[in-house]
């Protein structure tokens, strides 16, 4: 099937044939379906946080975590065209802005965006009066000068570099305000913040230039001090595309046609960290500073929550280590299953000491996720859900509505029974009870890829993405689910939510 030309690329790219070939595989037989057994809910998989508790948590992070290296991760989007889709819609037709109601409010409600006066002063450049457009109804070369070149070109840069926040006297990126939350907690004894973005290649410079502008100013404003790390999804991670008969889709030139693996190739960027706690957040879910108060608290809160459980689970494991007791082994299966929300396999029952406490250390001794969950309110999104394992067993997952199988009524009606829905709101710790570093690449669940339809060059394709970041790259992880208020979210997925009263000012 494939030729040296195509061998030299995959070995450019650093991709085995074997791994081209189950990814080929993939097509051809689809991946399984999740099967899921019940819905998360209050008091069964999700903890819900009374006052006295978010208390306990916060100052139990705080006090803990004061000696420890925080992380903040960031996925960071690549060029920003589907947050401007129906403005590009609205741009590139004849139509007037009458047809096309989300371009209109942005013209009308142009005043309380916080690019407002970038754009004019792009427009000037250039000899016009944004005010005089406006008067004029020119409504469309107002809106190429946002999204095009010469303009903004803000349809081809990535979210983080987009102005979303007015502050009157300045404004901020999405970038800027994960700098100022990081700043609240992720801040060692040292005064130290690390974050990390992963990036496109060709915006990670645009990335540093922003960082050389603003860096000084907020280190000095929160008085701590920045290590800023930034990477892309590694070229090995990409996948390989097939035409509707899957085959490999070839370009003019006969190469193959390689596509970014998704969300979940970042698994390796994350495997590479090093660093005790890692928080991880989506890079358009920011808001003002006016309504971070609730973010903060809950962050921190998580985070104890986290570390309770961790310091629970290494205490057990070095029990386990020295003694093996029926006491002790019943002890761990009431924690595993009431703490950690594991069902053991029914073989399980069967097993002698030994084979029992070797089970239980395997279940412990695994990657911790705690994952904030929003009530449902018709936002989109994965769910929290008990799900079977292929070791018989069954524990708390994020599961998408790809991964239900439609026409199963039984499992269709589990998933619209979920009260929540996951906001990508992560801790996690990522090194074991003996200081060493987790493998994450071990803990995926290959089979919770996601076959997409696609286009290239005007011809149809199928594009294969590796199991999600938070579904399946982390479906072997402990996993424990805590309730989060909505305000929590607010993620920018068209410009048009910029509008929202949580992203303007008060």
């Amino acid at each position: 099937m494939f030729t040296d030309k195509d061998i030299q690329q995959l070995q450019e790219k650093g991709i085995s044939q074997e791994a081209v070939q189950e990814q080929l595989n993939y097509f051809h037989e689809g991946f399984p379906f999740t099967n899921v057994t019940r819905a998360a809910s209050i008091g069964n998989g999700i903890l819900q946080l009374s006052e006295d508790s978010l208390d306990y948590y916060t100052t139990f992070y705080d006090r803990l975590s004061n000696d420890k290296v925080v992380c903040k991760f960031v996925p960071a989007s690549g060029a920003a065209s589907r947050m401007f889709k129906a403005i590009f819609a609205y741009v590139d037709s004849e139509d007037s802005i009458d047809s096309h109601p989300k371009a209109k409010q942005i013209i009308e409600q142009l005043d309380q965006l916080a690019f407002k006066n970038d754009l004019a002063t792009v427009l000037q450049k250039e000899g016009k009066s944004l005010e005089n457009l406006l008067n004029k109804k020119q409504y469309k070369t107002i809106l190429a000068a946002l999204l095009k070149t010469p303009g903004l070109d803000y349809g081809n840069l990535p979210k983080g570099l987009l102005q979303f926040h007015d502050y009157e006297e300045f404004t901020r990126t999405p970038m800027e305000e994960h700098l100022v939350e990081g700043a609240h907690y992720c801040k060692g004894a040292d005064k130290v913040v690390d974050l990390h973005f992963t990036v496109s290649p060709e915006h990670q410079a645009k990335f540093e230039s922003l960082l050389a502008d603003k860096q000084k100013h907020y280190e000095d404003q929160f008085e701590v001090s920045y290590e800023i790390g930034f990477s892309q999804q590694q070229p090995h991670t990409d996948t390989i595309a097939v035409d509707m008969n899957n085959q490999p889709f070839r370009l003019k030139d006969s190469s193959i046609l390689f596509r970014p693996g998704g969300h979940g190739a970042l698994i390796e960027n994350l495997n590479a960290l090093d660093a005790d706690l890692i928080f991880i957040k989506n890079i358009d879910n920011v808001v003002p500073d006016h309504l971070k108060a609730e973010t903060y608290r809950y962050k921190k809160a998580i985070g104890g929550v986290l570390l309770e459980i961790q310091t629970k689970v290494f205490d057990y494991l070095k029990q386990l280590d020295e003694e093996i007791t029926a006491d002790l082994v019943e002890e761990i299966e009431n924690f595993i299953k009431r703490e950690l929300f594991i069902e053991l396999p029914e073989s399980y029952a069967s097993k002698n000491l030994a084979e029992k406490s070797q089970l239980l250390h395997q279940k412990l001794n695994r990657p911790i996720r705690i994952c904030g969950m929003v009530k449902n309110e018709g936002e989109p999104g994965g769910g929290p859900f008990f799900a079977t394992n292929p070791d018989g067993s069954a524990s708390l997952h994020i599961v998408e509505s790809a991964q239900f199988d439609a026409e199963n009524e039984q499992q269709i009606k589990l998933l619209k029974s979920s009260s929540h829905f996951n906001p990508v709101d992560l801790v996690c710790t990522l090194k074991n009870y003996q200081g060493e570093p987790f493998d994450l690449t071990k803990y995926v669940n290959h089979q919770q890829g996601f076959i997409a339809q696609k286009s290239k060059a005007g011809k149809q394709l199928k594009a294969l993405e590796r199991p999600g970041l938070w579904n399946g790259s982390m479906a072997d992880w402990n996993t424990v689910f805590v309730e989060v208020p909505i305000i929590t979210f607010n993620p920018v997925k068209e410009v048009n939510d910029l509008l929202r009263d949580t992203h303007q000012q008060q």
